[in-house]
């Protein structure tokens, strides 16, 4: 049995990683539930931008990529044989990814080919909505005041 308060001698301590405050609950990983891992992994990556942290096959039958969006704290995670994360594909609704200037967030996402809506007032904050290739669905949301 190993020390809880100690990481396993084989992690790497990444100090840009500061310790979770007691009372915190960090949400730092969403599972997204799809049928075809690769065509995924590429969509996030390659046309939303996100950074691949993770591609690992942990036991046979068992695939784990795990991609962070820029500049977020919380990744993403798609999977296969695992149990605990099972759930049918393209049922995920209504993640919002947080930009400063949705206007350029969406014109970059149009250029990497992605199918997004117009961008939408709803009451003073601003969203366009787009869904992944197995129709989880996401919008870029944009607040003035933050």
């Amino acid at each position: 049995m190993t020390d809880a308060s100690t990481p396993p001698s084989d992690t790497v301590n990444d100090l840009t990683n500061p310790p979770v405050p007691p009372g915190a609950l960090l949400l730092e990983l969403v599972p997204v539930p799809v049928t075809d891992i690769e065509r995924a992994k590429t969509f996030y990556r390659d046309q939303l931008g996100f950074r691949l942290d993770v591609d690992i096959n942990p036991e046979p039958g068992v695939r784990i990529v795990q991609l962070t969006p820029p500049g977020s704290a919380c990744s993403i995670t798609l999977a296969e044989g695992l149990p605990t994360l099972d759930m049918p594909p393209g049922t995920l609704r209504g993640l919002h990814l947080v930009v400063a200037d949705i206007e350029a967030s969406r014109a970059e996402l149009v250029e990497r080919g992605v199918e997004i809506s117009e961008v939408e007032d709803l009451g003073g904050v601003f969203y366009a909505f787009f869904a992944d290739p197995d129709g989880n669905t996401w919008c870029l949301q944009h607040m003035p005041w933050r």
